[in-house]
C-alpha cells in the first residue's frame, strides 16, 4: 500500500518515470519496515498497541518471528509449532508457550534487525532527492513507522 501511495504522490507530483518508479521502491521499504513493526507488537508481553498479543497466531498468520523460529528449529519441534498454529492457536496457553519461544529463539532480534535494513534502504533511496520539506516529511515518516508505539 505505502509503495503505491508513494508512486502515486510522485506522479501526481508530475516526477519523471525513473523518480516514481524509485518511490514506488521507497514505499516497498518502508511498508516492510512498518508491517514487521506492527508483527513485533504482537509478541510483547504487555502490548502497549492496544491490541491483544497472539492474535497472530490465533489467526495462523506466519509472522516474520515466528518464521525465524520455525527456521532454526529442530523439525520435532518445528512440527509441534506448526501444530499449535494449525490446531491449537485458540489455546491460551499454548500460544503464550509459542510466543515465549519466538521471544527466546532470537526471532525478535532477527525481525528487528530486518525492520531496520528496510528503514535504511528507504532513507538511502531518499537521499537521492533535493532536501525539502517533502523529503523531510518522508524522512519523518518513515521513522515514525518503526518507533512508534501502538
Amino acid at each position: 500500500m505505502l509503495a503505491s501511495c508513494f508512486a502515486c504522490g510522485a506522479a501526481a507530483a508530475g516526477a519523471s518515470d525513473g523518480d516514481i518508479r524509485k518511490m514506488h521502491q521507497i514505499g516497498e521499504y518502508a511498508g516492510m519496515a512498518f508491517q514487521i513493526k506492527d508483527d513485533l507488537f504482537d509478541f510483547q508481553k504487555t502490548n502497549i498497541a492496544g491490541k491483544p498479543t497472539g492474535i497472530d497466531i490465533k489467526e495462523k498468520k506466519m509472522t516474520l518471528p515466528l518464521i525465524y523460529l520455525l527456521n532454526n528449529s529442530p523439525k520435532a519441534e518445528k512440527k509441534q509449532m506448526m501444530n499449535i498454529v494449525r490446531r491449537h492457536n485458540n489455546d491460551r496457553r499454548k500460544v503464550e508457550l509459542l510466543m515465549d519461544k519466538v521471544n527466546q529463539s532470537g526471532g525478535i532480534v532477527y525481525a528487528e534487525q530486518k525492520m531496520n535494513e528496510h528503514k535504511g534502504k528507504a532513507l538511502d533511496l531518499l537521499m537521492d532527492f533535493t532536501d525539502n520539506h517533502a523529503r523531510t516529511a518522508l524522512i519523518d515518516l518513515i521513522e515514525y513507522s518503526i518507533s512508534r508505539r501502538k
